[in-house]
């Protein structure tokens, strides 16, 4: 910096000044003048050069460094004194700017200072502003006038500082000096959270009034526009926040329920303490969501799967054989429990239960057995990581006995049972007669329709007939005279007749089969034709709920019949309602509703029907929902754009709300969703066709992808057809036609006729390349070709459970009657009659006649 003395010391006849000299290590222009004289000349110093005087008679001295180099620089004789700033002090907005600051809001292109100073000597004086090369040219000046300008946009949390060169010049003194501008802030940064996304996993058992997570948001502004507080966006929620702290808490007297509800989604607001921001004050907020997972812990009951049970035990059911199986699971399906099962009480030892699977399995003999129905209570009892019993649960199980239709017709005389009955009798006896010398009863130890069995003679046919042809478990047994004429002695002496039951016996058993795509998870019984499941098998009614397949039905003498089962998987509650996304975005036009769905995986009603609800809203007097339909809508008192921005804290149309799922099924699931709603009216939609469409389709951006895509398909289609039709009339007119027409007379045709016949033969011959040669019929087909039939190969069977060995059960026998018949010498004997086959081939023919009559019955092939 330049400094001239107060007083210039004449010298001689002039202005004469005496400066000493010595060499600066940085650059600036610097002078120090001394008062005397007798200094020599002005010399140039050298880098090692002393002190140095310097004196002209007629010139003012002025000393110029340079790094190390010295400069002499003369001035007029005359004292030329340098400009200078004015300084104003604190809160001037002119002088030099000292102690300057500026606000950071501060528009650009802003008159914010002004450079003021003067010279002593009445010169013009200009002014300047520079800025380091690193750094940006914030301000420009007037070099007249001193006017300085905002010409960059101010940021104090990015440069709080701005350092600048400014200037004054007389034309020949030039005074600069270095100043700092201070930059202000102003409410400009809104809070901002940091270290998201916020997520907590909580215990659902946690105590009222802990602490569940803390959020944190930062504001660079300073002041009340960088203080931060917190609220919940959910006036209702089950949780609280400090304001102060941002620590959340689950509010007192509430709860936390993992089985109700495994996640919450809590919307927390951050914002500062207010500030002002060009002219106004302006509050700045900001949101963020904390997804709250709530984890399982042991507080529910077992719940059984598959109730009502019931099983059933047959007679030919072995000790030890499996009945059915129970099956429950943990209330807790988070961290589940191992479970164990006992039978309670209703068993009287007569079953018992596999402690882990669940399996009841029959101990005794059916035989044994001393009640038809037996009601078993089963208990099934969570285990604790530790080993102890905790909670229990009980279901009732009904087993019933049933009786199977093993046990054939038992015929008894008068000592007991019987196969062979005797009696003596006249021939020719009247018509209607009774054979009162045979005392037979019938008894058939079954149970029910099993116990229902018809009778028939088996003999010559015609002679006698049996009295009651149906029975049901026990009848005395009466033979009458049908055609006493073929009583005759002298034709046979002795009749012989079986009382048989047609559906018993070896003529009646019958095997079961199953086959088809659908059996291969099944088995059949091959006697009593129960149809039960693999062991291995996993039925999962959501996958499959219906299997269909063929069984097969023959007697011994493979005669068979073919029936179609179809068997349907009763659904089990065991998916909860599902959202596409757990934070949804939607857009509303004032007047239409907007729809949520979720998806129930389960395979039946009621388990898959969903309802809704919005369990979290504020205010909560906004929105109405169709808890059928999953439609929300504003409520009719909210019309306009402006009725909302009145209910709304920060006048904004962006609403957070929290919506469940629930289905309809037991034990109930459901699943809560966040729902973010972005709402606009009619009159912003009809702005434009395509900004219209553009808000419509914010929420599903694939619908405008195939709107677009649909639209170019139209336009390429046509533009085909287009160039199609073009191509082929072009085609059609590019033909070089002669100038003048010519008409020729066509020669005369070939009779009509002889073409047609031709196009006849033709056709035929073509025609018989395609005919279908049927082949002869097999009249053996059934026999030799069960390739060739209609039904499918039936699959090997599975081995037939093992069947209890009998002990003292009755062979089943069919008793003979037989009769001797004595003369009647008074009566002429009648014209002999052919008796017939006998008794054997009678029987093997009925019987083959009643097969056959009840196989075309029943429309069965063989």
């Amino acid at each position: 910096m330049l400094r001239v003395p107060d007083k210039p010391e004449p010298t001689g006849g002039g202005v004469g000044v005496r400066g000493i000299l010595w060499a600066a290590p940085q650059w600036g222009p610097s002078v120090h003048l001394g008062w005397g004289g007798g200094a020599p000349s002005c010399p140039v110093a050298g880098p090692d050069a002393g002190p140095r005087w310097c004196e002209a008679p007629s010139w003012c001295l002025g000393v110029l460094c340079l790094g190390v180099r010295l400069f002499c620089v003369l001035f007029p004789a005359q004292a030329n004194f340098a400009p200078h700033f004015f300084d104003n002090g604190v809160g001037s907005t002119n002088g030099n700017m000292a102690l300057f600051s500026l606000p950071e809001d501060t528009p650009v292109g802003s008159h914010v200072y002004t450079l003021n100073g003067t010279d002593p000597e009445g010169d013009s004086i200009s002014y300047h502003i520079s800025f380091d090369p690193s750094a940006r040219s914030v301000f420009s000046v007037d070099p007249t006038f001193g006017n300085i300008t905002l010409v960059e946009e101010l940021d104090r949390e990015m440069e709080d500082e701005i350092e600048a060169i400014i200037s004054i010049s007389d034309g020949l003194n030039l005074v600069a000096e270095k100043v700092v501008i201070l930059v202000t802030d102003a409410n400009d940064e809104a809070p901002r959270f940091i270290q998201e996304p916020y997520v907590a996993l909580v215990p659902e058992d946690i105590p009222a009034g802990s602490i569940i997570f803390k959020v944190h948001a930062v504001d660079r502004d300073t002041g009340s526009g960088g203080s931060v507080t917190y609220f919940l966006q959910n006036l209702h929620s089950p949780f609280a926040v400090d304001r102060h702290s941002g620590v959340l808490r689950l509010q007192a007297g509430a709860t936390l329920d993992y089985e109700r509800s495994r996640t919450h989604y809590i919307t927390v607001v951050a914002k500062d303490g207010g500030g002002r921001l060009h002219g106004a004050d302006v509050v700045f907020s900001a949101t963020t969501t904390v997804t709250v997972n709530v984890e399982d812990v042991q507080d529910m009951a077992p719940v059984f799967v598959g109730t009502p049970y019931y099983g059933y035990v047959y007679e030919d059911t072995l000790p030890g054989s499996e009945v059915l199986k129970v099956v429950a699971m943990d209330g807790d399906r988070g961290k589940p429990n191992r479970i164990l099962y006992s039978l309670v009480n209703g068993s009287d030892g007569a079953f018992e239960i596999n402690e882990t699977s669940g399996a009841i399995s029959i101990t005794q003999s059916p035989a044994q057995l001393q009640r038809e129905v037996y009601e078993l209570h089963v208990q099934v009892t969570e285990m604790s990581p530790a080993g102890s019993p905790a909670a229990q649960a009980t279901v009732p199980v009904t087993i019933r006995i049933v009786d199977l239709n093993n046990h054939p017709p038992t015929f008894y005389g008068e000592s007991g049972p019987q196969n062979r009955f005797e009696l003596s009798m006249n021939e020719h006896p009247p018509q209607g007669e009774i054979l009162r010398g045979l005392k037979i009863t019938v008894n058939d130890s079954d149970q029910g329709a099993n116990a229902k069995f018809n009778l028939q003679l088996v003999g010559p046919r015609g002679i006698f007939r049996v009295v009651p042809q149906t029975v049901l478990n026990e009848a005395q047994v009466t033979v009458i005279v049908e055609n006493s004429a073929a009583i005759d002695f002298e034709k046979s002496k002795v009749l012989t007749f079986k009382a048989v039951d047609p559906d018993t016996g070896p003529w009646g058993e019958v095997k079961y089969s199953i086959y088809g795509t659908g059996a291969d998870l099944f088995l059949i019984h091959p006697s009593t034709g129960l149809i039960y499941t693999q062991p291995w098998a996993s039925l999962d009614a959501e996958a499959t709920a219906r299997y269909n397949f063929y069984v097969k039905a023959e007697d011994m003498e493979g005669k068979y019949s073919v029936a179609e089962v179809f068997i349907t998987l009763l659904d089990v509650n065991d998916h909860p309602p599902q959202f596409g996304k757990s934070v949804q975005k939607k857009t509303m036009v004032l007047g239409t509703p907007v729809k949520i769905e979720a998806i129930d995986e389960d395979a039946e009603e009621p388990n898959n029907l969903v309802d809704y609800s919005i369990t979290h809203a504020e205010p909560a007097n906004v929105f109405d929902i169709n808890s059928h339909t999953g439609e929300i809508w504003l409520k009719n008192s909210i019309r306009s754009l402006d009725a909302l921005h009145n209910i709304t804290p920060g006048r904004d149309c962006l609403w957070s709300l929290e919506v469940q799922a629930k289905d309809r099924g037991s034990p109930s699931f459901s699943t809560t969703a966040l729902l973010k709603i972005d709402i606009t009216d009619a009159e912003t939609l009809s702005r434009s066709p395509m900004t219209a469409f553009l808000i419509q389709t914010k929420d599903n951006p694939m619908k405008a992808v195939g709107v677009l895509a649909g639209t170019m398909a139209t336009v390429v289609a046509i533009t085909v057809l287009i160039s199609t039709a073009t191509f082929w009339r072009n085609k059609k007119s590019n033909k070089v036609l002669p100038v003048r027409r010519v008409l020729r007379k066509r020669p005369s045709p070939a009779p009509r006729t002889i073409r047609i016949e031709w196009l006849k033969s033709k056709s035929t011959k073509a025609a018989t390349k395609f005919m279908l040669k049927e082949k002869p019929p097999n009249e053996n087909c059934n026999n030799n070709s069960p390739e060739s039939s209609l039904l499918p190969r039936a699959p090997a069977l599975p081995p037939p459970p093992s069947v209890a060995p009998s002990t003292g059960a009755a062979q089943w026998t069919v008793p003979t009657v037989s009769g001797s018949l004595t003369p009647q010498p008074t009566q002429p004997p009648p014209k002999p009659k052919t008796v017939g086959s006998p008794v054997q081939s009678t029987l093997i023919s009925e019987l083959k006649q009643k097969f056959e009559k009840k196989s075309v019955h029943n429309k069965a092939y063989f």
